[in-house]
């Protein structure tokens, strides 16, 4: 009896040993549409590169804190180049805590046409604040070589349906007199409403 037992314990551990260092499974991606006054935009976020970043969107989703949201800013840099802008703007009484930065040069993500990113002052602060790009935007990847805050922005996914809504909200009217320092002049007006964020089967 006692040999079998050693036999059988023989037999598993490397079986054991396999489970404890094989690596954890990749995060599957995950669509969300968010349905705006304009029509449906799916984003699918890339879990495996950037999972905190992903997990954070996915927290404000999964708690309807960005129904009645909007689209506040749009930034063109050139004709059909650009950014838009959405989030809570810093409402307290709906923020989570900010989470840790996920640089580009970590994830091996890129701001390519359609990607969506997180809004940030410094590198640790985003919250509930995010931007998608219209056009290639490698400008906010991370850069070491660039000298003080060279880290970029957390990229976490890609529009997959609704950029020719994106590129609409691009273009739409802008106040000329708000906004602050660089904001000024591509504050939305009106904004542009989103009704509901969920998760897309």
């Amino acid at each position: 009896m006692f040999r079998r037992t050693l036999l059988i314990l023989a037999l598993l551990l490397p079986l054991w040993a396999h489970a404890q260092t094989a690596p954890a499974p990749a995060l599957a991606p995950v669509r969300v549409t968010l349905t705006t006054a304009e029509g449906a935009i799916v984003v699918e976020l890339d879990r495996a590169h950037a999972p905190i970043t992903s997990a954070n969107f996915l927290r404000y989703v999964d708690a309807r804190r960005f129904d009645g949201i909007a689209f506040y800013r749009a930034m063109s840099l050139a004709p059909g180049s650009g950014l838009v802008q959405a989030g809570l703007r810093n409402d307290p009484r709906k923020l989570f805590p900010p989470i840790a930065h996920e640089p580009t040069t970590a994830t091996g993500l890129s701001h390519g046409d359609g990607t969506i990113s997180m809004a940030r002052d410094k590198p640790g602060n985003a919250t509930a604040d995010f931007f998608i790009a219209v056009g290639p935007l490698t400008s906010l990847d991370a850069d070491p070589s660039k000298p003080g805050d060279n880290q970029g922005f957390a990229a976490f996914g890609h529009v997959v349906e609704g950029m020719d809504i994106v590129r609409r909200i691009l273009v739409a009217p802008t106040s000329p007199t708000e906004g602050q320092g660089v904001m000024r002049g591509q504050m939305l007006s009106p904004t542009i409403r989103i009704l509901t964020a969920r998760r897309t089967p």
